[in-house]
């Protein structure tokens, strides 16, 4: 009974590239299964023939009959289904071994995992069908803040959300966990502007700093974090705030690029670290270190002047 893998790839997608490094990994812990690469747009009958949509996509085959599938870069899942499948006689797997949640629950939280949620095929950085790529640029383009699923990631999902939301293609946005459309429903809504007043805008930059520096009545934002400075000034300033046993918060600058160019010119202060009482800029470590020496440090820490 020997098992014959299928790739459908194509020679511009890098993640089939990958996946070809980890085919011939398996080549050599599975010699008794079969590999084949098939460029998809090359045999565009045998494509439509397995509705092959997107690369890169792999077919399992046992006596000439096709017996699973996995659509997507996923190299762990493709290791699992070709050990599996090689190890399991004539007879696909039946059954999971451990019992999934009830698919409609699983359906209702996914949908309501985020204010405004898309379902695609590929992710927002790497989309894999045009539809989604055009759905991710119309949302980026209105800021609308969303979270995603990979379709291709879980075929459980894919199918059962078409039922369960009664629409049978991709992309799909859910906002509050109710259906708005696909990819046509969106445009028609983006062309009589009324895409912006039914998703979640992303908050302006300006409102989330506000928010930031006021999330705590004393705040540092830093290049690491409480535990871990990374940088000199940084380490400085820590020791210095330890010192007066005042309680405050960090934000590690390095973790978000759009804060740490914002944050300069939202406080006109070039450089970091930066300390803020009560969402107002003390400075930075200069200034820090010239309070404490005139002892004005504690008072302005605890908001007295």
């Amino acid at each position: 009974m020997s098992l014959l893998v299928v790739h459908f790839w194509a020679p511009w997608a890098p993640q089939c590239a990958q996946m070809n490094d980890v085919m011939a990994e398996l080549a050599k812990e599975q010699p008794q299964v079969s590999f084949v690469k098939l460029e998809a747009e090359a045999v565009p009958e045998v494509s439509e023939k397995y509705e092959i949509s997107s690369v890169p996509t792999f077919l399992f085959f046992k006596n000439s009959q096709k017996i699973d599938r996995l659509d997507g870069a996923h190299a762990p899942e493709l290791t699992k289904k070709v050990q599996r499948h090689a190890s399991s006689g004539s007879f696909p797997p039946s059954g999971n071994e451990h019992p999934k949640e009830d698919l409609n629950l699983r359906l209702k939280k996914l949908t309501h995992a985020a204010p405004c949620m898309l379902f695609m095929k590929g992710t927002p950085q790497e989309p894999r069908c045009g539809f989604s790529k055009q759905m991710v640029e119309i949302l980026n383009k209105h800021s609308i803040q969303f979270g995603s699923f990979d379709v291709f990631s879980d075929a459980e999902v894919r199918q059962g959300l078409k039922t369960y939301s009664n629409w049978p293609t991709y992309p799909q946005l859910y906002v509050s966990g109710e259906l708005i459309g696909g990819l046509d429903i969106i445009k028609e809504l983006e062309a009589s502007d009324e895409l912006d007043t039914i998703c979640p805008k992303a908050p302006k930059l300006e409102e989330r700093l506000k928010v930031l520096t006021n999330k705590a009545s004393v705040m540092l934002f830093m290049k690491g974090n409480k535990q871990e400075a990374k940088c000199g000034f940084s380490k400085q300033i820590l020791e210095i705030l330890n010192n007066t046993g005042v309680e405050y918060e960090t934000f590690d600058i390095l973790e978000d690029e759009e804060v740490r160019q914002g944050l300069k010119t939202y406080s006109n202060w070039p450089t970091y670290p930066q300390l803020y009482v009560k969402g107002e800029l003390v400075g930075g470590l200069d200034i820090v270190k010239e309070l404490r020496d005139n002892g004005e440090l504690l008072p302005v820490l605890k908001g007295e002047n």
